[in-house]
């Protein structure tokens, strides 16, 4: 769904729109609720004037009777309403991560500069406090119908007491929303204060092994428990300024009952109006406080479900990292794959050509030229140099669905899922037959032979009980089995032993060595480049040496360094 455009204001607004069904029952229904909450006090003042002063019987039956229906009226439109209203809330809870999950998810990419922590905080907190606008909206109205239905009743007994509610209750709500501006800014750096925190954790999480190896774990708990307090400062500004508007609101309103309930009192012992009335006005203007305390509530909870949408529209409309084009033509008789003096980042015009049936190897001495090539030939570099070509069209001229099914890039870091390995290597693929083929070229026997189970070993989210080397070979043995037109290899052996590695390079050689498949591989491993028709050397961001892997090894001191272990 294209979000462009999209802000706070739009995005709350559609939220209405999208579950106006629901709201609509329901905000009919929680108005009904507060009209007869309202209506309590006068029941009560017209049961003492009509029938405890009189002391007849056939009036207090009567009033016995109203009060029943309007308890049982009260009790089930709140449950009525109240149902409604959280439906509506869950299911565009539900809708909203879907839509920031398929946003961060779609293959076009996004350029919002957040972290995965980020993303996770905007689709899971952002999310649930922005379809809060709901509850505010129907709670909001069902608050006014109160105080309509409240000083509609004052009126009627006095004129001047109806019309003191009328005045004061507007004044009252208004001030206390005049803190409404500070409430938005510091609930918005809160929460994007928790979100920074939550990418952090997330970060530190994944990468504990490695900071605990170089012994850096000390550093970067001190980095986390600084986020941690500065988060915690931005809640507290946030929380007294919350605490603020509602001591005000408990405050104000209850001068304002007070002064009702004393201007009453007055009247009452002038003979102005009757015990009734009295008691109805003292009750009306003691409830009158829980709706002005209901709109100050709902300031607040607009005013943090619009910082939240604000973060959720930021993502939602955020630019397509990648332009997806149309239906360019492709020549099957070009190279599958081929970089025409392309330069990005640390690259400088490199060229390379991949023809079908070929497997190349490319070694870069700076890691830093392996990513941005990565990066290029994954179609996530749209402001590179160059061309890049497949079969012969412009990558940014194609569907980003055909690119998608043409070139396959395998990252060095390998996702797995909860489910089984079966399912893990069958992602996007039926090729049920060539699973024992691709297990074997990857040399991933070992993994499915250790589970009696075999291939239906259910694996833990993220694959946490495999070794790291289990995790790389299966992800290869799935890249394998996709058959792409082009694979693109990024160090698949980093984590297994050389007996291994070299079991794998001789099946990745057999699987992809054949006619209309190309393989392209950035790696080290002298196992992987022996197996190579082709080798590319990248120093400095430009192709200085292209030959065999025996011939640059023998020829090449720093080849030999860079390779040979």
């Amino acid at each position: 769904m294209e979000s462009t455009g999209l802000t706070a204001g739009r995005l709350m607004r559609r939220a209405v729109r999208r579950h106006r069904g629901r709201m609509t029952v329901g905000v009919l229904v929680l108005a009904l609720h507060q009209a007869t909450e309202a209506a309590v006090p006068v029941a009560i003042g017209i049961f003492v004037d009509q029938a405890v002063s009189t002391g007849g019987l056939e009036p207090l039956l009567w009033c016995v009777l109203m009060m029943v229906v309007l308890f049982a009226v009260l009790s089930n439109a709140w449950k009525t309403g109240a149902r409604q209203v959280v439906r509506a809330i869950e299911y565009e809870t539900h809708l909203l991560r879907l839509e920031i999950a398929r946003r961060v998810l779609d293959p076009r990419g996004h350029q919002t500069g957040l972290r995965s922590g980020e993303l996770l905080s905007i689709a899971t907190s952002d999310a649930e406090k922005a379809a809060l606008v709901l509850r505010a909206v129907s709670v909001g109205v069902a608050g006014s119908t109160a105080l309509a239905v409240s000083s509609v009743a004052l009126l009627l007994v006095d004129v001047p007491l109806g019309l003191g509610v009328l005045i004061g209750v507007p004044l009252l709500v208004m001030g206390i929303q005049a803190l409404s501006p500070l409430l938005t800014r510091r609930t918005s750096t809160q929460q994007e204060a928790v979100a920074s925190t939550t990418a952090l954790a997330t970060d530190l999480v994944g990468g504990l092994r490695t900071l605990r190896g170089i012994g850096a774990q000390t550093n970067a708990a001190e980095r986390y428990r600084r986020s941690s307090q500065a988060t915690l400062k931005a809640t507290l500004r946030a929380a007294s300024t919350n605490g603020l508007q509602d001591g005000l609101t408990a405050a104000l309103s209850g001068l304002l009952l007070a002064a009702v309930a004393g201007v009453a009192g007055w009247f009452a012992l002038n003979g102005r109006i009757s015990v009734g009335e009295f008691i109805t006005v003292v009750g009306l203007a003691q409830f009158v406080a829980e709706p002005v305390g209901t709109l100050g509530w709902c300031g607040q909870v607009f005013v943090t479900a619009r910082a939240s949408a604000g973060r959720l529209a930021s993502v939602l409309s955020s630019p397509w990292l990648i332009r997806s084009g149309g239906s360019a033509a492709v020549d099957a008789a070009q190279p599958l794959l081929s970089l025409e003096r392309v330069s990005y980042k640390t690259l400088s015009a490199v060229s390379l050509a991949l023809k079908p049936g070929e497997l190349v190897g490319v070694l870069c001495y700076d890691l830093r030229d392996a990513d941005a090539l990565l990066a290029v030939v994954a179609g996530k570099a749209p402001d590179h140099e160059g061309r890049v070509l497949v079969s012969g069209a412009a990558m940014e001229e194609l569907d980003i669905d055909l690119v998608r099914r043409s070139v396959l890039v395998e990252q060095h870091d390998t996702d797995l899922f909860e489910g089984t390995l079966r399912s893990n290597l069958l992602v996007g693929s039926s090729a049920t037959a060539d699973l024992g083929k691709v297990v074997t070229a990857a040399a991933a026997t070992d993994v499915v032979d250790a589970h009696a189970d075999g291939l239906d070993h259910p694996l833990a989210d993220r694959g946490r009980t495999l070794s790291g080397g289990q995790r790389q070979r299966l992800g290869l043995a799935r890249a394998l089995l996709a058959k792409p037109p082009v694979l693109v290899l990024h160090d698949p052996s980093t984590a297994v032993d050389a007996v291994t590695e070299e079991l794998l390079a001789e099946g990745l050689a057999e699987v992809r060595g054949v006619p209309g498949l190309a393989t392209l591989v950035l790696t080290s491993s002298p196992a992987l480049l022996g197996k190579m028709h082709r080798v590319l050397v990248i120093d400095d961001g430009r192709v200085v040496a292209t030959g065999l892997h025996a011939e640059l090894a023998e020829n090449d001191l720093v080849y030999q360094e860079a390779v040979l272990r």
